[in-house]
């Protein structure tokens, strides 16, 4: 009898149902991995198999359905898990994003199938080439039918995971083109080389092309033409903020665990245990209060960018507009309250609380690597300016 291929159906309830074992192994080695500098690419793995990356495209579309709401939710318990691991898989969301709401993404078919895959990404722009920023270097030549590619980008986060690398790349025409290419195709080399204070485990290093063959169907020329809404980089501004509530979170957890299981009251306390003492109560409250506050914002700047796709034309751009001025507020409480956090940590016990073996310190190092990527001091100053003007926020990446 021959066995028919049955087309599986994604579902946001069965896709966060299938996650939640792979989360908890994720958390309990989240520490170790910390220490001894290894990769999770078991659970990476069996993450993209539940087809995480399908939550919030359509299902008419061939994915599981959802809000940005609930992909963002879907983020911070993965970044609670282990913040890395998130920051990891910001490319692969990015691309499901751009495929759930561009109906005329170039090669939208070949990438939705990828996704349905469980196929995972990584891209960047970046490069360290000391040139102005946002220049490319990185070059486009024609080859026969096809490309050649050369250069070198760093920043390419989640390259050590992911199956499809894409980046920008000088034409020789003087435009910039994106391109999409496997990484294990010849030339490609992916580099371990990522060197930060937090946010180590990232694979956020140095993707080096050198005579990379690209056929013609895997460029695309940047269109930089006007659009309803200019403000693309929302959504990737907003799974920041969606890690920074994560790592609050974890920083909650560790606060819990160690107040209940290993904390001993300050000599001059009259509690009998930590859990008593009232100034680890306070201090635990707080801690909690910032991850709900974190948690809280996010998810509402999601809804608002839900919102925005249910406009066109003017009222689009105004929708927009203020999403993005949402999200920007976001990254900022999102930020502080991660860094707060994870600093207060330290207040739940005495020195035991600084042991290199409990690795409390990567909360705060990787909030604060996450919150260097865009600062908020800009994001505050945009806010400000947009309730008091009406000033539109920038239309780049940062917002």
């Amino acid at each position: 009898m021959t066995a028919e291929l049955i087309e599986t159906t994604w579902t946001v309830e069965g896709i966060r149902a299938g996650a939640e074992p792979v989360l908890r192994r994720l958390a309990d080695g989240a520490r170790d991995r910390e220490l001894t500098r290894a990769y999770a690419h078991r659970e990476v793995r069996a993450l993209a198999e539940q087809r995480i990356t399908l939550i919030g495209i359509a299902r008419a579309d061939g994915g599981a359905g959802g809000t940005v709401r609930d992909v963002a939710d879907l983020v911070i318990e993965i970044a609670r898990a282990d913040s890395n691991v998130a920051q990891a898989l910001r490319s692969s969301f990015l691309t499901a994003n751009q495929v759930a709401t561009r109906p005329g993404l170039p090669h939208r078919a070949v990438t939705l199938a990828r996704l349905r895959a469980g196929d995972l990404f990584a891209g960047t722009a970046n490069e360290r080439s000391g040139g102005a920023g946002g220049s490319v270097h990185t070059t486009l030549r024609r080859d026969g039918e096809g490309y050649v590619v050369d250069g070198e980008k760093y920043y390419s986060t989640g390259g050590l995971y992911a199956s499809w690398f894409t980046g920008t790349a000088t034409g020789e025409d003087g435009r910039v083109y994106g391109f999409t290419v496997p990484v294990d195709r010849d030339g490609v080399q992916r580099l371990d080389d990522f060197d930060a204070i937090g946010q180590r485990l990232t694979a956020s290093g140095t993707t080096r092309l050198t005579g990379v063959r690209v056929t013609g169907d895997e460029v695309v020329a940047r269109d930089g033409g006007p659009a309803d809404n200019p403000w693309l980089g929302s959504f990737a501004q907003l799974y920041l903020a969606a890690v920074e509530a994560g790592i609050a979170a974890s920083a909650l957890d560790d606060a819990l665990w160690f107040a209940r299981e290993r904390a001993r009251p300050i000599k001059h306390s009259t509690a009998a245990t930590s859990v008593e003492d009232p100034y680890v109560r306070h201090t635990v409250g707080e801690i909690a209060a910032r991850a709900h506050a974190a948690r809280a914002v996010v998810l509402l700047a999601a809804e608002a960018l839900t919102g925005v796709r249910e406009h066109s034309g003017d009222r689009a751009r105004a929708a927009a507009a203020a999403a993005a001025v949402t999200v920007a507020q976001t990254g900022v409480i999102a930020v502080e309250s991660a860094l707060r956090a994870a600093e207060l940590l330290f207040d739940v016990g005495g020195g035991s609380a600084t042991n290199r073996d409990l690795a409390f310190d990567r909360h705060w190092r990787n909030a604060r690597t996450v919150a260097n990527h865009n600062p908020r001091q800009w994001k505050a100053a945009v806010a400000g300016a947009f309730h008091l003007t009406g000033e539109e926020p920038p239309t780049t990446g940062l917002f």
